[in-house]
């Protein structure tokens, strides 16, 4: 009998890579469709702990990573046990772990976020009178309790990509316009930068934010996140000069090296069921990784839908 495939791609993977998948979007359109994929197969072209996440989701598939290298920064600089220890020095706190985190990491947490609901959630939260510490994104937290005026203890890890953005270069590329410019960033982005922007959302917010710009059309866009997405943003409005923030003077070259393993090759090969497959998660690490998950989950289709 024929197994199904279903590929799945980030917004930050190449545009051929794109044009290979079933589905494309940011962490919470790909977990939503993964925890509803009919799939014998998932091909996930991103990063480990996205393909984990759809394991945990949709545990009788088969889940490939095309190649075992693409992790993250934000796991990499985080040791497990040390984040245990430090869960539990706040023991009246709801731990709050973003998406981009391991599954042992997720099993240590009450909820998982999204860059796009990771707003909402921690306001509900507070809402409900709740003390929060937040992991492990120290820059999307640093900017939550700007914004807000939230005191979480932030655990330290940074997104590799997000924290080459800096405010001399940008201020300098926003010198150089003649004419009206925008910053639009990611919130895994340094403070200064964050506070710079014209608007702060998610990959797919910010993608939105472009679709629907009605300002002056000659006007520069500076994109302060993956250089991926600004393929999606040309595809929406091939009319707007977009750009992505520099990390230096004159550069804008700023990618996400463990997103560009995903190569055609490496697909392929996963789809024909070699790779990385995500067998290596124990029942009892899915069990508890999935609640926080899918807390998240329901929070957001009722929110949003």
């Amino acid at each position: 009998m024929t197994q199904r495939v279903v590929t799945l791609a980030h917004y930050y993977t190449q545009p051929e890579i794109q044009q290979m998948a079933d589905k494309v979007g940011d962490s919470l359109e790909l977990s939503l469709f993964a925890r509803e994929a009919e799939a014998d197969i998932i091909v996930f072209a991103g990063v480990r702990f996205m393909a984990e996440t759809a394991k945990i989701l949709n545990p009788n598939a088969t889940v490939i990573l095309p190649d075992a290298g693409s992790t993250c920064s934000l796991v990499t600089q985080t040791d497990v046990a040390a984040l245990k220890t430090w869960r539990e020095s706040y023991p009246d706190h709801v731990h709050v772990s973003y998406i981009n985190s391991s599954a042992e990491h997720k099993a240590l947490s009450d909820w998982i976020v999204t860059s796009r609901n990771v707003d909402d959630i921690i306001a509900h939260l507070y809402e409900q009178g709740k003390k929060v510490i937040f992991s492990p994104d120290r820059n999307m937290g640093a900017y939550l309790n700007y914004q807000y005026g939230y005191d979480m203890p932030l655990w330290s890890a940074v997104c590799e990509v997000h924290d080459k953005f800096n405010e001399a270069a940008l201020n300098e590329a926003l010198g150089a316009v003649n004419g009206e410019a925008y910053l639009i960033a990611h919130p895994e982005s340094p403070l200064p930068v964050l506070k710079r922007a014209d608007y702060v959302g998610s990959t797919s917010g910010m993608l939105n934010w472009v679709k629907q710009f009605s300002g002056n059309p000659e006007a520069v866009i500076f994109v302060a996140t993956e250089d991926g997405i600004l393929y999606n943003m040309g595809l929406a409005r091939p009319d707007l000069d977009l750009r992505q923030a520099p990390i230096y003077a004159g550069c804008q070259c700023n990618s996400c090296p463990y997103m560009k393993m995903n190569t055609i090759e490496a697909v392929k090969r996963a789809q024909q069921g070699i790779g990385l497959k995500i067998d290596y998660l124990t029942p009892a690490q899915m069990d508890a990784a999935r609640l926080p998950i899918e807390r998240m989950l329901d929070f957001s289709q009722r929110y949003y839908a």
